[in-house]
């Protein structure tokens, strides 16, 4: 989809004097210009690519992607030219067809790509948006998994309502155990089933029953006879919830076969090319609350199972079968940076690449795509500070960078230089790793605001890679820090389970010796600190205001402020209370009032400012809501903004990463130079 003209969008969000006068750097208004490459996918003959070109609509407010074909020269072209919503694109066996799911009729369905003629047509008419595109290997049907609605009668109908009456709504009846989701709303009566259809278009035919979930990856079995997929079909599922094994469907049977057998998360299968083995990602269930993400493989029958990743402390994020079937490429993050590697079945690796990711444009998170060639070329999306996802090639141990998705946006842009930041920690000598985006025109003879950035999770990490919101602070004028605290992934399974049931803990000390360590290069006045997180972020935030009142603002942004109430109102609590904490709630009430920010709210001195998606389900609005309250009560001064139309993700919406930006500077510029 190509960039639209922008609208004067700014006059609605902030005023013009809240960022820097100079057009020459990042406005917000620019979030709508930004483009980044995701899902690509070489043809079968390696000749050419498609990739799902992604921007963002200023008239929908959306992001939305489009199948575009690449050639090794960088050449671009649109495949389909449809103005719609396309995305994951699977080459046909025979790479005579792509298949892909696109909105152009209306709604999600399956559509065909021909190769020799360029046309394409929607061959499904489904009710529901389906996932997971699979090609049978004879490429006559392609498997799927779509939601499946069973509707169930309300267990009450009022007598007497005389017609055409108006009466209030029916009220909503849930006895569902996980009953609502971030992002998804409240949960609706039916499950997730596999289904296959045929390539040339006809009905689809439902593959799986009863009141479980299934899905995630499919992968045929060489024969074309069955069908590999995961999915959780336990009586407990609701207290094993990370419990999910490998299935094995018989097509003409219905028969499903229990392939995996341990306790832990079993996904992501995928058939070796020559149909041996099946490769896939998983973990022995440790209990603790960040668990490493190893490859295996084992036999086609299921056998002989082995991890090929035991001496790599990091987690597989992605893998991609070597067509050959002699080994396995795949995806990890060391020290915030994507790396790509290659083992063979014998457990032997190589790193191949680095700066694999991108995909993340608000923050400056980890994840990345690839995929590979029947030359062993991969493809994959790479970052950049200053750049979000662009596309690179791996052929034969050089990488060149294949896209320049964002020169028209971004290159006459002064945008932040990003440094890497390297400090010990003061508690325990602990070598730890941050990242300073500095202001266009920096001068380091001059004092400058700093802001302290926290990532979420809390275990992720960030990176070098581009950050609409980090870049639009500099542009701002702030000096930005953003670390990896104790707690952070890509650092290995001890780092960050330092703060299993111990969080928050002394990743605050981490971050304060990370705000030390940028004050001691002498370019940062001491008395303009600033604040923000969200997520995990927003509950370190609510932690420093209520430890220490050495800045002079804060944005605690989508916080858990109180752990108690937090694991009995989130989407995921059957999770949460047996991987973050010792136990139930009521049976360990001083450890989780312990670790609550609520806790240490007496001691909050800090301007502080609430901000959260209103139909949050991950950290409900709950929490911000108490929080604003007890604030309030103390007689801190504080504010509370709910964003509207956004669960968890903010920049799902560009125009609420655009609110997120400008009412965080807004808080922050109102007591920025005064005593």
């Amino acid at each position: 989809m190509m960039k639209r003209t922008l609208t004067a969008i700014t006059a609605l969000l902030v005023s013009a004097g809240a960022l820097a006068d100079d057009h020459n750097t990042l406005q917000l208004e620019d979030v709508f210009t930004l483009e980044y490459a995701s899902s690509p996918t070489i043809h079968p003959s390696g000749d050419y690519s498609v990739f799902v070109r992604q921007s963002m609509d200023i008239n929908s407010d959306r992001k939305v992607g489009s199948l575009w074909k690449i050639h090794e020269n960088g050449e671009l072209r649109p495949l389909t030219g449809d103005k719609t919503s396309e995305s994951q694109p699977v080459w046909s066996p025979d790479g005579k067809r792509l298949a892909f799911v696109s909105t152009a009729t209306g709604s999600a369905q399956i559509h065909i790509y021909w190769v020799d003629s360029g046309e394409h047509a929607a061959i499904t008419d489904l009710t529901q948006s389906p996932g997971n595109l699979s090609w049978s290997p004879n490429g006559k049907h392609l498997a799927f998994s779509m939601f499946t609605p069973e509707a169930k009668p309300a267990p009450v109908s009022l007598p007497g309502k005389p017609q055409g009456a108006e009466w209030t709504a029916a009220p909503k009846y849930i006895d569902k155990d996980n009953y609502r989701y971030d992002g998804g709303g409240y949960a609706r009566d039916g499950y997730q089933h596999v289904y296959v259809v045929p390539t040339e278009g006809g009905t689809p035919r439902k593959l799986t029953s009863g009141d479980y979930n299934h899905g995630g990856d499919l992968a045929w079995a060489a024969d074309g006879e069955s069908i590999f997929f995961s999915g959780n079909r336990r009586e407990d599922a609701f207290r094993q919830p990370t419990n999910s094994e490998l299935y094995q469907l018989m097509l003409k049977t219905g028969e499903i076969k229990q392939v995996t057998d341990r306790v832990g998360p079993d996904r992501s299968p995928a058939v070796s090319p020559d149909g041996e083995y099946i490769a896939y990602l998983g973990n022995d269930d440790n209990g603790q609350s960040f668990q490493i993400t190893r490859l295996y493989v084992m036999a086609a029958d299921g056998t002989d199972s082995r991890v090929l990743t035991a001496d790599l402390d990091r987690s597989v994020s992605g893998f991609e079968w070597d067509p050959d079937s002699d080994g396995i490429y795949f995806s990890y993050d060391d020290h915030g940076i994507g790396y790509l590697a290659r083992t063979d079945l014998d457990g032997d690796r190589e790193r191949l690449a680095d700066r694999v990711g991108g995909l993340s444009y608000s923050r400056p998170y980890g994840g990345g795509d690839f995929s590979v060639a029947e030359d062993d070329q991969v493809l994959y999306t790479i970052s950049n500070p200053q750049r979000p996802a662009d596309l690179a090639l791996w052929d034969d141990g050089d990488s060149r960078q294949l896209t320049q998705l964002n020169e028209d946006a971004l290159a006459h842009k002064q945008l932040a230089k990003v440094e890497e930041i390297n400090y010990k920690s003061s508690v325990d000598g602990r070598d730890l790793q941050g990242w300073i985006a500095y202001p266009p025109n920096f001068d380091s003879s001059k004092d400058y605001p700093l802001m302290l950035e926290i990532h979420g999770g809390p275990h992720t990490n960030y990176g070098p890679r581009f950050a609409a919101e980090v870049q639009l602070f500099a542009a701002a004028g702030y000096v930005v820090l953003y670390t990896n605290p104790r707690g952070s992934t890509s650092y290995g399974d001890e780092f960050a389970n330092t703060i299993s049931k111990n969080y928050p803990s002394h990743d605050y000390d981490d971050l304060m010796d990370g705000v030390d360590a940028v004050i001691d290069k002498g370019f940062i006045d001491a008395d303009e600190l600033y604040v923000t997180g969200g997520s995990g972020g927003g509950v370190l935030t609510a932690w420093i205001v209520g430890h220490t009142d050495r800045f002079k603002a804060a944005v605690v942004a989508k916080p858990v402020i109180n752990w108690y109430s937090f694991v009995l109102t989130a989407d995921m609590y059957n999770y949460f209370y047996q991987y973050w904490f010792p136990g139930l709630p009521w049976e360990n009430l001083e450890h989780y009032m312990k670790y609550s920010p609520i806790s240490y709210v007496g001691n909050v001195t800090t301007p502080t400012m609430l901000l959260t998606g209103e139909n949050d389900y991950r950290t409900p609005m709950s929490e911000t809501e108490q929080y604003y309250q007890a604030l309030k009560l103390e007689g801190v001064e504080t504010a509370m903004v709910r964003i509207q139309d956004s669960g968890h993700g903010i920049y799902a919406r560009p125009s609420n990463l655009m609110n997120k930006v400008a009412y965080i500077l807004h808080w922050f510029d109102k007591f920025k130079n005064k005593d």
